[in-house]
């Protein structure tokens, strides 16, 4: 009985205490989309490079450059997606959008959003200090936090092998110091591949590591879309800041540049449909 009590209050948005442990297991249906990083480039019919503030800078004060379809930054290697950040000087003339930043990265962005249903990201993370890797979802369109997001993993180098997952809306976010989020220790989160899972349904979320939840909420509290703004197709991205508010919390360590975040692949199942009642 105490054990489904946790378990229930662990799945309301109300909760003071969103984390979990219970089975997550992964489908075991074909993908409705996967990309096993098995080519010899990255496939541009699946992601796209996201540069849109490089001129301006990026958001939370972060201190990258993110480069298009630059190799150093991110290209296929032994079948995995690398995504490394480097601590390097670049040019105007040979990067006309460089806002003067002195690292440079790369942030992939999937080219068809989805909505409901599983997500699977294996993932090998970095853990030198300054680096922020993530692996989220956020929707085109709209100011943020009113449209949603939702972090299935990130981790700051600062503090290595803690893995955190979030959400965040227009009432629950980190500016307010709201947001629904919980964290989970794996000691080799920098030095093995570990899956970082999503089961994303109409009115519950849960992000697991490794077949285990990690967090669960539920859109049980009032407030309509500044409460729950999950109800449509997001973008998957995946990225490499540098610094920031809070992976440059503590700091650079530029001797632990070049940094890398390695993604063996990644999987989305479509909810399966319901059955009807008789």
């Amino acid at each position: 009985m105490i054990l489904l009590l946790l378990a229930a209050q662990a799945a309301t948005l109300g909760a003071t205490n969103y984390g979990l442990d219970a089975p997550m297991p992964t489908p075991k249906t074909t993908p409705a989309f996967a990309d096993e990083f098995n080519g010899r480039t990255i496939d541009r019919r699946k992601w796209r490079f996201d540069t849109s503030r490089n001129a301006e800078g990026w958001a939370n004060h972060e201190r990258q450059y993110y480069a298009k379809d630059r190799p150093r930054n991110a290209r296929i290697e032994k079948g995995s997606l690398i995504i490394e950040a480097r601590r390097e000087t670049l040019s105007k003339a040979r990067f006309p959008d460089w806002g003067g930043q002195s690292y440079s990265s790369a942030k992939l962005v999937s080219r068809v959003p989805r909505g409901y249903g599983f997500y699977e990201v294996r993932a090998m993370l970095p853990c030198g200090r300054g680096s922020w890797p993530a692996v989220w979802l956020l929707p085109s369109g709209g100011r943020w936090p009113d449209e949603g997001e939702i972090d299935i993993v990130e981790l700051v180098g600062w503090d290595p092998n803690v893995v955190h997952a979030t959400v965040h809306s227009g009432a629950f976010n980190h500016t307010k110091g709201t947001q629904r989020g919980a964290q989970k220790r794996v000691a080799t989160a920098c030095t093995r591949y570990h899956r970082y899972q999503l089961d994303w349904r109409a009115d519950v979320i849960t992000i697991g590591v490794d077949g285990r939840a990690v967090m669960r909420v539920a859109n049980d509290q009032p407030g309509g879309k500044a409460a729950w703004p999950f109800t449509r197709p997001y973008d998957l991205i995946l990225n490499l800041a540098v610094g920031g508010d809070w992976g440059g919390q503590k700091g650079i360590d530029d001797t632990a540049f070049p940094q890398r975040m390695a993604v063996d692949y990644v999987r989305y199942w479509r909810p399966a449909p319901s059955r009807s009642r008789r």
